[in-house]
């Protein structure tokens, strides 16, 4: 994988593996480094190629979406924050107990009856 980046960027991710830091990939980088096609991993997540397509190329994603994503090429996903004051913290739960359970739509208010 790291033969098919620009030089630059391909000694900027070996120094930072060196350092202890993590590599830093995007989904589809991920994805081919798995060795995998999209139709591949669309088949292993029962969805169409085109929602894997999407997947890869938006901003912002639900946390099960990318878990899912992860777990379907044998990953696991962790969320990581870290402060300047302490050590990191690895949070618990997301993306697989509805922490952030999707909003439902609003249902339509019935007009209240008339006196009479």
């Amino acid at each position: 994988m790291l033969d098919e980046r620009t030089d630059g960027r391909r000694d900027h991710i070996v120094a930072e593996s060196d350092s202890g830091d993590v590599e830093q990939l995007t989904l589809p980088e991920l994805r081919k480094a798995r060795k995998m096609t999209q139709a591949q991993l669309a088949d292993v997540m029962n969805i169409r190629q085109a929602s894997v397509a999407q997947t890869e190329i938006r901003k912002e994603m639900m946390a099960s979406t990318l878990r899912s994503y992860v777990e379907a090429m044998g990953g696991k996903l962790s969320f990581v924050a870290e402060f300047p004051d302490r050590p990191p913290v690895s949070l618990q739960g997301l993306g697989n107990s509805g922490i952030f359970p999707r909003r439902r739509p609003h249902s339509p208010v019935s007009p209240k009856p008339e006196p009479g």
